[in-house]
């Protein structure tokens, strides 16, 4: 008896540790996604009216690496319905082939203009695209760009580098899906 009732406690104590786990990353997303809007917001005004009166938005921050013939990233984020205002919470990982060196710390912002096109990303999340790359950022020195991008229809994609070198020019796939462990409330 004394076996079983410590096994139950051990498995409530875990999953209380999960949920607790779970409840501060979905505010450390929440804070990135805040910190990341208020800088698009100043460094592109426009942008505001644009995330307001899109059909929905994804913000991600994300790490990159690319060594000679290879490059992988991964990283997490949070996508917004304008509509329905439900956030899902959401894991991106990439893989390309080509030609680049260097390490990129980046965040990236999705406006979707149309319900679909913030559908499709939900369900499917694919985005498979050629790139071309460079920057240059250490600490508060440094070039950097926020570029907004529409390679995706209906979808504008802005870019903001935070730190790091990276020269790239590479085929690369990347796949975004929802993170299973922050959207079980």
């Amino acid at each position: 008896m004394y076996r079983i009732g410590s096994f139950i406690l051990a498995l409530i104590l875990s999953a209380t540790a999960t949920a607790g786990t779970a409840d501060i990353e979905r505010q450390k997303v929440q804070k990135m996604r805040v910190q990341v809007l208020e800088r698009l917001y100043q460094e592109e005004p426009g942008t505001r009216d644009d995330i307001r009166n899109a059909a929905g938005y994804a913000v991600f921050s994300n790490l990159g690496l690319s060594v000679v013939f290879v490059s992988a990233a991964g990283g997490n984020g949070v996508a917004h319905s304008n509509r329905t205002g439900k956030d899902t919470y959401m894991n991106m990982a990439s893989a390309g082939v080509g030609l680049g060196l260097g390490i990129k710390d980046f965040r990236a912002v999705f406006v979707f203009h149309t319900p679909e096109a913030y559908q499709a990303f939900i369900e499917k999340g694919w985005d498979f695209s050629g790139q071309v790359d460079a920057a240059a950022k250490s600490s508060d020195r440094g070039t950097e760009a926020s570029m907004a991008e529409t390679a995706v229809p209906n979808v504008t994609i802005y870019q903001l580098t935070e730190t790091g070198v990276t020269l790239q020019a590479m085929l690369q796939g990347t796949k975004y899906w929802a993170d299973k462990k922050l959207n079980s409330y």
